[in-house]
Parts: C-alpha cells; sequence; structure tokens
C-alpha cells in the first residue's frame, strides 16, 4: 500500500524550512527521511509519534499525515 505525504512534506517545509532540517531532529539521516516520505521504507511507529510531536500534529490528525493512501 502507498501513502500520500504530500501534506506532511508541507507540513515539514511550514515547521523546518527543508527536510534535511527535520531528518536532524528526527535523528535520522536525510537519505531515510527521503526514503520514508518517497514510500520506499516505512516510518516505524516511533518516528510517527517523533515526528507529530515535532511539527505539532495533533493525535487525532496523525491519520491524515500518514495513512492517506495514494488513489
Amino acid at each position: 500500500m502507498a501513502f500520500d505525504y504530500r501534506k506532511l512534506r508541507g507540513k515539514i517545509k511550514e515547521i523546518y524550512g527543508v527536510q534535511s532540517a527535520f531528518a536532524v531532529a528526527l535523528g535520522i539521516s536525510c537519505t531515510s527521511l527521503s526514503n520514508k516520505l518517497n514510500g520506499i521504507v516505512d516510518f516505524s511507529q516511533e518516528e510517527i509519534a517523533k515526528s507529530a510531536e515535532l511539527l505539532q500534529i495533533e493525535k487525532k490528525d496523525i491519520l491524515d499525515y500518514f495513512f492517506t493512501e495514494k488513489v
């Protein structure tokens, strides 16, 4: 199953400006973040929780950012 991370990418840009700054805050490499946002590797539950905290995403909105299926 492929997920659409456009909304997540927008939130990263809004809060951190660039993906590399968010990757550092999340504690992963830029390559790892890119692989996750491109659907090559899945986000772990821990990464989703930390991302939501870093990006000020409310728990009720996590589905919209991390589990919207590509159409």
